[in-house]
């Protein structure tokens, strides 16, 4: 539950602007795409109110103190299955936090929310692409246990989902697809758009070898084996998964845990 109270309402489009703000703010830091040079997000919340896919009932605001403070969006997604069949599911995200509020469970609760609101409104399912050590806490489990994969067949810890109805996924199994609007983001689009708020400093994310320094030399070397170049990166791979490397034992994912920690990542279990 949150800390403080809030208030949960359903957006309007007099929020949208608050809102994109408000989803940048959350992200500013937080991108984690290879190549990018500022967040995306709140283009991605733009563009997706202009979907098909989007569900505005489930388009949610938390206010304190008469401010918008988080801010949860969903849009309609599908998993096909090996005979054509196509079974209609949600997904979320962006899910944001002002930065101010973080850590304050503003997000389990626009998360619980909606959750309601969506089985009031009979939809199945909800599937993401979260944190790994995160969303389980929420109810989530590997999309790969339910028989569901990527549209490319693939299945990994951070691809979660979520029934909303009980045993909602028994018979669903298949390949999943979102609206192609989160597969068309560009940084250019994303920098043009920026200019609609007040200028703020260019983040530069954190180093992998920030971390890595503080490795034994052999939980070094599975590491960077990884290919990750960044912080942020690094806080989508779960626990689990590290503890599967070679030479990570649990000292490792110790000094992991309060190297991320100082830098103001939650990582792990």
């Amino acid at each position: 539950m949150s800390n403080i109270n809030i208030r949960i309402r359903r957006e309007t489009f007099e929020d949208y602007y608050a809102v994109e703000e408000l989803t940048r703010e959350a992200f500013w830091r937080g991108f984690w795409g290879e190549g990018q040079t500022i967040c995306d997000e709140h283009l991605l919340v733009h563009k997706l109110r202009g979907t098909e896919a989007f569900v505005p009932e489930l388009s949610l605001v938390a206010e304190f103190d008469e401010r918008i403070i988080g801010h949860i969006i969903y849009s309609k997604s599908k998993v096909i299955d090996n005979n054509d069949n196509e079974y209609e599911l949600l997904t979320f995200g962006p899910i944001s936090t002002h930065p101010k509020y973080q850590g304050q469970g503003i997000g389990q609760v626009l998360m619980n929310h909606s959750f309601e609101e969506a089985r009031r409104l009979g939809f199945l399912a909800v599937i993401i692409f979260g944190y790994p050590d995160y969303y389980p806490k929420m109810g989530f489990r590997l999309a790969g246990e339910f028989g569901i994969t990527t549209k490319e067949g693939n299945t990994f810890d951070s691809f979660m989902a979520l029934e909303l109805q009980p045993g909602a996924l028994e018979t669903i199994k298949g390949k999943y697809y979102i609206d192609s609007v989160y597969e068309q983001l560009m940084q250019k689009d994303a920098m043009e758009f920026d200019k609609r708020f007040p200028p703020k400093e260019t983040f530069v994310p954190i180093p992998i070898k920030v971390l890595l320094e503080h490795l034994s030399e052999n939980a070094r070397v599975a590491i960077e084996d990884l290919g990750i170049s960044t912080l942020a990166v690094m806080a989508t791979r779960s626990e689990r998964s590290l503890r599967a490397l070679p030479n990570v034992c649990d000292e490792s994912i110790r000094t992991i845990k309060a190297v991320m920690k100082e830098y103001g990542y939650a990582w792990g279990k």
